[in-house]
């Protein structure tokens, strides 16, 4: 049977893309090496702090990296050491010491499982981390401060957002201009 010249062309069209196409996976393979490389390299380098989604952490141009350490959150509710909750908000605000018994038993426990074994001795050495509402009341962070002072830790470190250096520069020309603005309308 002779087959018309549009059946030719259609069985050409067909028979070309039939062809087995090779796939190299060499250059694949090498870029997942590196990947994996370089994750594995900067993966050591970051300290990440519990992410707490009902905390607005305030805002700081410091460069300062975070060391792991005992980790206190302080909630709108609750009080946390490590994740695991200490005390009530509503306790320790009604209570008449500066000292929080709770937070001081459980930063005592801590210490010997979190801190390093040389910073036993030490008390200057142990760090403590403090990650709290940037509207947390001032009474209720000088009780935790001061907990923590009275359970032996020496360095103690508030948790802030990292903000660019350019933001803060314009936030405070965007102030000293308002100031400026100010200050003609009252001369």
């Amino acid at each position: 049977m002779k087959m018309s010249h549009r059946a030719k062309r259609m069985k050409r069209r067909n028979d070309r893309g039939k062809k087995t196409v090779v796939l190299n996976l060499v250059s694949l393979m090498d870029i997942f090496t590196i990947l994996v490389f370089f994750l594995l390299v900067n993966s050591a380098q970051v300290e990440v702090l519990p992410n707490a989604r009902d905390l607005q952490l305030p805002e700081s141009i410091a460069e300062q990296k975070a060391r792991e350490n005992v980790v206190i959150m302080v909630t709108g509710e609750e009080i946390l050491v490590q994740g695991s909750p200490v005390a009530r908000v509503a306790d320790v605000m009604a209570q008449p010491d500066l000292v929080i018994d709770e937070l001081r038993n459980a930063l005592q426990r801590q210490s010997d499982r979190v801190l390093r074994r040389d910073a036993m001795a030490d008390i200057a050495d142990r760090e403590v981390t403090i990650m709290g509402d940037k509207a947390l009341p001032y009474r209720l962070l000088k009780r935790v401060m001061a907990t923590c002072t009275a359970a032996d830790y020496g360095q103690i470190s508030l948790a802030v957002l990292q903000s660019a250096p350019a933001q803060q520069a314009a936030t405070k020309a965007a102030t000293r201009a308002a100031g400026s603005v100010a200050a003609g309308k009252q001369g």
